[in-house]
């Protein structure tokens, strides 16, 4: 009777709590940001010249990402950008979707805007899955130009400010 409900409602809590426990044991904080570094893979598919200058480019980034203090949200975790730019001599825009993991495979879904001159913008979180479901919030970002011989690989520095209703 007593014990065995005791029992019980014990193995439930903890597995609530583990439902919202990060791979190195902690659990997510309700509010806080992350600072993470992700390293890209970036393929663009052979770009359409427009008439007038015009340009528009797709592609697909894929990488892993690496939270900056060693552990914690998004810790050695996979990442994947679906990215278009347009570009012209006055215009450069820059904009997607991403999601960016831990090693749990939980994941925070994000929109994002940018320039393609200062590969720099922002990610607006717009859902997650596991221990970042219901998170919502924002931050920016700032990558590396590639270089003659990285193959369209480089890294992007994100912080996102967040909070977890």
């Amino acid at each position: 009777g007593f014990i065995m409900k005791r029992i019980l409602k014990i193995s439930f809590l903890l597995l609530i709590i583990n439902n919202f426990t990060l791979a190195d044991g902690h659990a997510l904080p309700k509010t806080g940001t992350i600072k993470y570094l992700t390293g890209f893979q970036f393929n663009m598919t052979p770009s359409e010249p427009q008439s007038e200058g015009w340009n528009i480019m797709l592609g697909k980034a894929i990488g892993a990402t690496f939270n900056v203090d060693g552990s914690g949200p998004l810790h050695e975790g996979r990442a994947m950008c679906g990215a278009t730019l347009v570009v012209s001599e006055q215009i450069n825009t820059f904009n997607g979707n991403c999601y960016f993991g831990d090693k749990d495979g939980d994941r925070i879904f994000t929109s994002f805007t940018g320039s393609p001159i200062t590969n720099s913008g922002e990610n607006i979180i717009i859902g997650g899955t596991g221990k970042y479901t219901g998170i919502s919030g924002k931050g920016p970002w700032e990558c590396d130009g590639t270089k003659p011989g990285d193959h369209g690989a480089f890294n992007c520095r994100q912080t996102l400010t967040y909070k977890i209703n």
